[in-house]
């Protein structure tokens, strides 16, 4: 099985523009993926709607993965997005993830919770699903 993790699912989704975003989405979720994000749900449609429009707005990047376990199919991670908008803002997010792999290591659900660095009130759902 070949795993994917946060920091790669992460750059193919906003920062590799070398690949659509189904690709990305194909490369590291399954078909029925769902996530929460500080509370709210979303299925593998909304998040990729999501993802879509903060493709819009990110111009460049980084994940910085603090702590990263897998444990068969289960995965957890602390990380930190560093995104610069189109506008030249940035915005700072920690992230607590903890997913579920699929048997082929893609991405099935993820559950996690954010916490603002840098950035605007408008900024938070940069780094969520929402």
């Amino acid at each position: 099985m070949t795993r994917t993790g946060i920091k790669a699912a992460l750059t193919d989704l906003l920062l590799n523009e070398d690949i659509t975003l189904a690709e990305a989405a194909d490369r590291h979720f399954t078909p029925d993926y769902r996530q929460r994000t500080d509370g709210e749900w979303a299925d593998r449609t909304e998040f990729l709607d999501h993802i879509a429009h903060l493709r819009t707005l990110v111009t460049g990047g980084e994940v910085e993965v603090h702590e990263e376990l897998y444990d068969g199919t289960k995965y957890a991670d602390r990380h930190t997005c560093h995104f610069t908008k189109k506008d030249g803002s940035t915005v700072s997010m920690e992230v607590y993830v903890f997913a579920d792999l699929s048997p082929d290591g893609r991405f099935q659900r993820i559950e996690e919770t954010t916490l603002m660095l840098k950035g605007s009130d408008a900024d938070r759902n940069l780094g969520s699903a929402r």
